[in-house]
């Protein structure tokens, strides 16, 4: 299997990447939080973390504090694991082919 053949399609949006990373370092996170991390518009991060729940990469807990819903977002251990799978082929495809490229100094200057 080819390092892109590993790499994960749910996670090839970079608002996908951007909410499973935030999740990576905090236990949950608030849709809030979320939105105001990643500038998402409300509809499109709704999409998105729709497309993760059903993947079953997250897990979603709905209350109600003081009248108003409250939803929270985590990581299940298997979006967990899918996450550092797909960052793992990402950092293998990138040193394989640094290891096997002449070395070369670039000028990232634009």
């Amino acid at each position: 299997m080819t390092y892109l053949e590993q790499m994960n399609k749910a996670f090839e949006s970079k608002a996908r990447l951007g909410i499973m990373s935030v999740l990576m370092v905090r236990e949950r996170a608030d849709f809030s939080t979320l939105k105001e991390t990643l500038h998402l518009t409300d509809g499109n991060l709704a999409s998105h973390l729709r497309a993760l729940e059903v993947a079953t990469y997250l897990k979603v807990d709905k209350q109600y504090l003081d009248r108003k819903p409250y939803t929270t977002y985590a990581a299940t251990e298997y979006g967990k694991n899918a996450f550092h799978q797909h960052l793992n082929a990402f950092e293998q495809l990138i040193l394989n082919n640094r290891l096997n490229t002449p070395s070369k100094k670039f000028n990232y200057e634009l």
